[in-house]
């Protein structure tokens, strides 16, 4: 008799996807591939435009290396935790009280288990992966790191290890640490909850851990304190990067009692390492719990007790003695570090005393003292120059310098930059937005030591089409298709044979009328991605969320699309590595408009140099202004205790072309850097000698090295640690804090001048020192100044270029300070008068920036004044000149009569001195009112100031003065309004002689 076997039941029926939904899951996986393309291969079709393809690449792969590394070690540590604790888990539980209780937990945990066991240490995993990636600038400079061929005072390792090895360390520390304690944490909860670790009352002789429990987390507390003891010993390197409350670096207690008990606090940890280790293999616990109790003890007695106790009872009642080679080492350091090592200080007996023909030997500095202020006279740019409401002027312009007429003269200069918010609401659409206004058009200079008509800009190159001093060369390009202002994307170029549509300026009818339009070249340049491929407009369509751009007619075969114009913005994506500089100027370069970008390496790791708060040293009154407008302060590191101007950045306004030169290039961490991205930054030898010309000393450079010298200029360590001589930049005399809430620092100004030990002026970035501390004392302690100027014309880079120099002000002799200045100026009382007077009607005035100059044996101060209107068309003119020279004070229409004023009537200055350029004649640009108006509308005349009292003809005469000038103001501004120049030319002269009259009539008065 036979059996058959029991037929096995069919397993269910497997159910099929519907076609439906095979479709819906092929089209969301399509969707997701579109819209991850549309983000992250227009990207690399950026950079590729660009030529720096693999720059994008680099970080990629870097950052996907340590993501997918610290992904898998951390989540495959995690998996393998809890599947081991989970595999090792005993047959059956003990009963007690407590597994009763976790029986509940694990009936309920058990569903989810499975699910729990892999998503924990995948989501665990990608957190640890993201972090990780975002240290792929550390870890990539310390496998490309070079040495700095110098060691540091206490070790005697090169300072690379510190630069270089030394964060990449920590970081890899920091993330096994982590490991372990996290993959620790999850054996834990395992075995306590699947019996392998009883906490509560066991019987007698019962383990409280099962074998396998014990060995995993015996081993795991082991690599732990390894790790630990490793840290400990990694300490000690760190030590010599921190901070203290006199300075930074490794202290006498540091040295002494810290790096000791670091490295005795190493060799516990390994014994307690060991101890679990003995009790893996003996199963006693007690061994490993007294080593960490051990190792507890000791680090309260050894690294907190005792370091206290040496600080407290031997270095406090000897600091300055036991600190001083320390404080040596921190000044040094940080000397060093800051590039302040080489810095010229001399005594300067400065004078308060004006004596006639003072300035004779500086006749040079003196004619060439700046007078426009590139922070006020903006508006004067866009009303005289500005031509199109499309094109606007940066808020703050910048000075140059230009070789005019045989000689380099100081220059005020501004890029007509496109605007599209000032198109009217008719205007705005996306053929015009994108495809029509794409360009900004031309530069506009002018001298920055003269003035024109009526106290207007000295231009010497300007209008609309583009003429001048600077644009005479045949291949000018004047076309801005990339600066800061221009924010939107443009689509550009177009077949030859159609007709060009991107507008350049509407022409006069003497220059034929009609519009004059352009192609942008995109058979010969690459200036942005192509995207004339159906593929490539429907990428970009999507990532700006335009569907114009598919179905645009003016999107052809050879179109180009512009984006992220911006110059900065531009050298920071090709050069992630480094920290630029908050200022981009513009320069005319070889027949092309040039954005310069100053760009640093820096660090927070250099032995025993101090750390400087960056943003917080480049905050002055311009930059405060200017985060209050834009809501945001430049993006810089925290805290920097290391930078070098290691590279010139230029972008091409018309191609956009990012160039990075190398401007220090033995900075190792440049050098590093090059060895990650090989052939992306050019040798010093590719600066032409034209752009040589143009470089110069940046900025935030000069504010970090100004505000460490505040301290740091007192180089002897026991002065040093007294902090008797603390010096502090003065506030900005002009700023009265109503823009930004808060009074501000005083910026540096870039002036020519001549040192007391040079031997000719020189392009300089200058500022001022007053007494630090809680003084209230407005003299002058120090005066700063650096040599800003690269080279010139034959292109090989100057030796004296960032030569520092400081006067330091006799201790004996009070030298008036910049507020002081500024007081005298305002409490003058013959000088308020004249003031009152340039206030009339809908006038306002205008102070602008102090500057110092150390000339005639002393310090000459000098402050354009401006009168601009209160309503309606506003622009400043340049009307008076205020200078100060020790106590004496000067006011009037020119700096030379100011001067006179000062030193008796004879400053020393000769008319043959200096030869100032004949102004040139540029095209007559019309001007635009900031604000539409009415002309309509009438004008609402304002009452003049009542005069002072007084008697007979010279009181009559100074309200017939008044009521003559209140008029011409009227008519000029109603003229200005109506752009009818001559009539506004002859209200300025009207108004001009009335004021004179007035300020006869008023010193008549004996006011």
């Amino acid at each position: 008799m036979s059996f058959a076997p029991p037929r096995r039941p069919s397993p269910p029926a497997q159910r099929r996807l519907s076609p439906l939904a095979i479709t819906v899951i092929v089209l969301a996986v399509v969707v997701v591939a579109v819209l991850l393309l549309a983000q992250f291969w227009t990207e690399v079709m950026w950079f590729q435009a660009l030529d720096f393809g693999r720059v994008i690449w680099t970080q990629w792969i870097a950052r996907g290396i340590l993501f997918a590394a610290a992904f898998l070690l951390m989540s495959g540590a995690l998996y393998w935790s809890f599947s081991a604790a989970y595999r090792s888990r005993p047959v059956y539980a003990p009963s007690t009280p407590e597994q009763a209780t976790l029986d509940q937990y694990r009936e309920a945990v058990e569903p989810l288990r499975r699910v729990v066991m892999i998503a924990a240490p995948l989501v665990i995993g990608f957190f640890a992966g993201v972090a990780a990636a975002a240290q792929w600038r550390t870890v990539i400079l310390a496998l490309n790191a070079v040495p700095f061929g110098a060691v540091d005072p206490e070790f005697e390792i090169d300072q690379s290890f510190y630069i270089f090895q030394l964060p990449a360390l920590r970081f890899v520390l920091s993330l096994l640490i982590a490991v372990v304690i996290v993959s620790g944490i999850a054996a834990l909860i395992t075995h306590y909850l699947y019996g392998g670790l009883r906490v509560g009352p066991v019987p007698e002789g019962t383990p409280r851990t099962t074998t396998a429990a014990r060995v995993q987390l015996a081993v795991t507390g082991a690599v732990l304190m390894l790790l630990l003891a490793v840290n400990y010993w990694l300490d000690r390197y760190s030590l010599l990067t921190s901070s203290g409350d006199k300075f930074d670096g490794a202290s006498y207690s540091d040295v002494h009692a810290v790096i000791p008990s670091k490295a005795i606090l190493a060799g516990v940890a390994v014994l307690v390492a060991i101890a679990f280790i003995v009790a893996a293999v003996r199963g006693n616990w007690r061994i490993p719990a007294i080593g960490v109790g051990l190792m507890v003890v000791s680090a309260i007695a050894i690294g907190g007790i005792f370091p206290w106790a040496m600080q407290r009872f031997q270095v406090q009642p000897n600091a300055q003695e036991l600190e001083t080679p320390y404080i040596q080492r921190n000044i040094d350091a940080t000397l060093s570090a800051f590039g302040l090592d080489e810095l010229d200080t001399q005594q300067y007996p400065a004078t308060t005393t004006a004596e006639a023909g003072a300035l004779r030997e500086d006749a040079e500095t003196t004619a060439s003292i700046r007078l426009l202020d590139p922070l006020i006279v903006s508006p004067s740019f866009r009303q005289l120059q500005q031509n199109k409401q499309y094109y606007d002027f940066q808020d703050q312009l910048s000075v140059d310098r230009y070789t005019i007429g045989g000689q380099s003269r100081d220059t005020v200069i501004a890029v007509r930059e496109l605007n599209l918010e000032g198109l009217g609401a008719t205007q705005r659409n996306w053929v015009n937005d994108h495809t029509v206004f794409t360009h900004g058009y031309g530069v506009v200079a002018a001298f920055g030591n003269q003035t024109g008509t009526d106290g207007r800009p000295a231009f010497f190159e300007g209008g609309i089409p583009t003429a001048g001093e600077l644009t005479d060369a045949q291949d000018y390009e004047p076309r801005i298709y990339f600066s800061p202002k221009t924010t939107a994307f443009s689509i550009v170029g177009a077949p030859e044979g159609t007709p060009s549509w991107e507008l350049d300026y509407q022409a006069d009818d003497d220059q034929g009328g009609g519009q004059v339009n352009t192609t942008f070249p995109t058979q010969e340049i690459d200036a942005g991605p192509p995207i004339g491929t159906f593929g490539n407009k429907l990428l970009y369509a999507i990532k700006f969320g335009s569907q114009e751009i598919l179905f645009s007619d003016r999107v052809t075969s050879e179109s180009q699309i512009l984006y992220d114009r911006d110059p900065q913005e531009r050298v920071a994506k090709v050069a992630p590595w480094l920290t630029l500089d908050h200022r981009v100027y513009p320069a005319v370069v070889d027949g092309r408009v040039k954005w310069i970008v100053d760009g640093y390496t820096t660090s927070d790791a250099f032995p025993y140099s101090t750390a400087a708060p960056m943003s917080e040293s480049i905050t002055d009154s311009i930059t405060l202004a200017q985060a209050q407008a834009q809501g945001t302060m430049p993006a810089l590191p925290q805290s920097v205790n290391y930078i070098r101007n290691s590279v010139k950045a230029t972008v091409d306004a018309f191609t956009g072309e990012v160039t990075l030169y190398a401007w220090e290039p033995d900075d190792p961490i440049l050098q590093a850097w090059q060895n990650v991205f090989p052939g992306s930054v050019e040798p010093m030898s590719e600066i032409s000698g034209d752009l040589m010309g143009h470089l110069r000393y940046p900025e935030d450079l000069f504010k970090v090295q100004r505000a460490l010298l505040q301290r740091y200029h007192v180089t002897d360590p026991a002065q040093f640690f007294t902090s008797q001589d603390l010096w502090q930049t003065p506030l900005d005399p002009v700023d009265t804090g109503s823009v930004t809430g808060v009074r501000a620092l005083q910026p540096p100004y870039y002036l020519t001048l001549q040192m007391p030990d040079q031997d000719s002026p020189a392009f300089s970035l200058t500022t001022l020192y007053i007494p630090g501390g809680n003084s209230d004392r407005e003299i002058l302690t120090g005066f700063l100044a650096v040599d800003a100027e690269a080279g010139s014309d034959d292109g090989v880079r100057a030796e004296s270029y960032g030569k520092l120099r400081m006067l330091a002000m006799p201790r004996d002799n009070t030298v008036p300070g910049p507020g002081q200045v500024q007081n005298n100026f305002n409490s003058n009382t013959e000088f308020a008068t004249q003031l009152n007077v340039l206030q009339l009607g809908d006038s306002i005035v205008l102070r602008g920036n102090q500057l110092t100059l150390p000339v005639g044996g002393g310090l000459l101060y000098v402050q354009p004044v401006y009168v601009q209107s209160r309503t309606g068309t506003q622009f400043p003119l340049l009307r008076k000149v205020l200078v100060s020279f020790g106590d004496s004070i000067g006011f009037a229409d020119t700096l030379d009569a100011a001067l006179d004023q000062v030193f008796g009537g004879d400053s020393g200055l000769e008319p043959g001195d200096v030869d100032l350029p004949e102004i040139p004649v540029l095209p007559e640009t019309p001007t635009l009112p900031e604000e539409p108006t009415d002309p309509t509308e009438p004008t609402e005349p304002t009452e003049p100031t009542a005069p002072p009292t007084g008697s007979g003809d010279a009181r009559a005469d100074l309200n017939a003065a008044l009521q003559d000038a209140n008029e011409a103001l009227q008519e000029g501004q109603a003229a200005l309004q109506d752009g009818d120049f001559a009539g506004y030319g002859a209200a300025q002269e009207r108004l001009r002689e009335a004021l004179e009259r007035a300020l006869a009539a008023d010193e008549a008065l004996g006011n």
